[in-house]
């Protein structure tokens, strides 16, 4: 695909794909509302970092806006889309869940109403690993039900991908829903774990650990994450449904502790009950994802928190905002 329109560009994941598309001789264009979900300027130093890597066309457009998406395909014309925009976390999502699926839901039908109208060659949809909600085994599988979502976001993004199956199904449009396991990285999203406990850490805050410290997550490099994507662009199935993880899940205790190691400081913890909307573990099986895209996570849980933790200090030392407020 020469040409590829990246909902969410300006955002964690979307910046990284836009680069990789951009340096390997893709055409990107970028749609982003630019919300205040977090600090602005941190999405502007994204977009930053993108045009280090090339050109590309930017349009500040809600997905919910019909009238200007529309102005956008006609213009643009892209052959493949990646929708990765979504009202992004588990808790926040319970508080505000009209929002979760006005954006997640009524934003992803209009996105595949205007790919089916420009016969977009292909749709990639960014789901997530909080789909498979209350399950009964481990490894999760692609042929795991997903009909016990423990939030309002997974039941968001359950529905964005029946969603997309319906528009594969009557109209022909080439689908691929990733089931995206915990990303993690440079440019990490400062509501999301990880960038959050190295931030009060280096602070000298206590971190909130719900439970014992035996909650699991399948952490996953974003680099990985932009490879599994960029083999679902390359791929020619009508519709299909891939776990993009690491396959090693990480005990949140672990996780803390190798955060203390790479930052050299030790981090104050303040116990509290589990929330019933978060999953015990999450554990990516990849056999589906290695036999039909070659898919095959490169970056250790280690190296990745050691790369995450080199660019966290650069920011710090650039004076860049902590992504709170």
């Amino acid at each position: 695909m020469d040409k590829v329109l990246v909902t969410g560009g300006a955002g964690f994941i979307g910046s990284h794909l836009c680069e990789h598309l951009l340096r390997t001789g893709r055409r990107v264009v970028v749609v982003d509302n630019m919300d205040d979900f977090y600090e602005p300027q941190l999405k502007q130093a994204n977009l930053e970092a993108i045009k280090a890597a090339g050109e590309y066309a930017f349009h500040p457009v809600d997905i919910r806006d019909s009238s200007r998406l529309e102005e956008v395909f006609e213009k643009e014309r892209p052959e493949a889309v990646v929708h990765l925009a979504a009202r992004a976390g588990v808790r926040p999502s319970l508080l505000y869940p009209e929002l979760y699926a006005s954006v997640n839901i009524d934003g992803t039908l209009c996105l595949l109403e205007h790919c089916r109208r420009q016969k977009v060659q292909r749709f990639i949809f960014a789901s997530s690993s909080s789909v498979y909600g209350q399950f009964n085994r481990l490894p999760f599988s692609e042929d795991d039900p997903i009909n016990k979502p423990l939030s309002v976001y997974a039941a968001t993004k359950a529905a964005g991908e029946m969603l997309a199956f319906t528009y594969a199904h009557l109209y022909q449009l080439p689908t691929i829903c990733l089931r995206i396991f915990t990303a993690f990285g440079p440019r990490q999203r400062p509501d999301l774990a990880i960038r959050r406990f190295a931030q009060l850490i280096q602070e000298g805050r206590e971190l909130p650990v719900f439970g014992d410290g035996s909650m699991s997550r399948d952490y996953t490099y974003v680099t990985d994450v932009v490879a599994g994507i960029d083999q679902a662009l390359a791929s020619s199935y009508p519709f299909e449904v891939f776990n993009i993880g690491n396959s090693h899940p990480t005990r949140l205790d672990y996780m803390i502790e190798t955060l203390e190691s790479a930052l050299g400081k030790t981090a104050e913890r303040m116990y509290l009950p589990i929330r019933p909307s978060e999953m015990l573990v999450t554990y990516a099986s990849l056999e589906k994802s290695q036999k039909l895209l070659g898919y095959s996570p490169k970056v250790s849980f280690e190296e990745g928190i050691r790369l995450f933790v080199d660019w966290f200090r650069g920011q710090k030392a650039m004076g860049l905002g902590t992504g709170e407020g």
